[in-house]
């Protein structure tokens, strides 16, 4: 069997870095020929750093990497897409980190997904060009867990296998699905998801992105599908995430500032 190249390229987002050394820093990137890789990139911290402005967070960059004793070693980075329009909005740099910290918990280094990083990268571009960033958050969640093993049940009851009817359910995030009323009202841990949430869940599910941007959705029906879809989240990832905090903070920092 020949070895592996000592040197090899890849295109990917930048998820996050971590100091180490005197000038040095451990990347965590999500590649599209490798998914989530480890890598170091040496004298990152110094002042005049060529490589440094490439190996930012949410930065999309092209990088060579040398195969090294424990980590590759970073040699070269460009930069194909700054996302400069997240740059100067806190809410949406909350989401990208989000989306990034997502990312980093539903995956770990064990190869290729080029799904998941064309997911990834789509879902940066939609955070930085809207406004109302409601619908890529959600579409980006139910597509995410689909493409890690996840995918919640909307259709039928994950307990009795009946067709869901056209009324208020139950959901579990335990099972991974929604239940009837019956099988709702015996299973313990359970929330109740009304109608109109279930309808755009399914929507969000099966749908193109282009489609999805057609539907309105009131404030009530998307707090509900908000509050359900994180509560599903935390579940499967047995803790809580950073960024839904710093969120909060922001968009009621906004909201004052708008107020005021």
């Amino acid at each position: 069997m020949q070895d592996s190249p000592r040197t090899f390229r890849l295109d990917a987002l930048i998820l996050k870095h971590m100091d180490y050394g005197e000038a040095d820093r451990i990347m965590v990137v999500y590649s599209k020929e490798q998914g989530k890789v480890r890598a170091i990139a040496k004298g990152v911290r110094k002042l005049h750093s060529r490589k440094a402005g490439h190996l930012e967070p949410f930065t999309h960059s092209c990088m060579f990497l040398a195969r090294g004793r424990d980590l590759p070693i970073i040699t070269q980075a460009q930069t194909i897409d700054p996302f400069n329009g997240l740059r100067n909005d806190l809410v949406k740099i909350g989401y990208a980190s989000y989306v990034i910290e997502l990312v980093d918990r539903f995956s770990s280094e064990d190869g290729e997904n080029y799904s998941l990083f064309h997911l990834l990268l789509e879902t940066i571009k939609r955070i930085e060009d809207s406004e109302d960033l409601f619908i890529p958050i959600r579409y980006f969640e139910l597509h995410l867990l689909e493409l890690q093993g996840f995918k919640p049940e909307l259709f039928t009851c994950i307990k009795c296998k009946k067709t869901i009817q056209a009324e208020d359910q139950y959901f579990s995030a335990e099972l991974g699905g929604v239940l009837c009323p019956k099988c709702g009202l015996t299973t313990s841990l359970t929330q109740t998801v009304s109608l109109a949430a279930l309808k755009y869940l399914r929507h969000f599910q099966r749908s193109t992105y282009t489609d999805i941007l057609r539907v309105r959705i009131d404030l009530k029906v998307r707090e509900e599908i908000e509050t359900l879809m994180r509560h599903y989240i935390t579940f499967l990832l047995e803790r809580r995430l950073n960024s839904p905090d710093f969120i909060k903070i922001v968009e009621h920092l906004r909201t004052i500032s708008h107020t005021a």
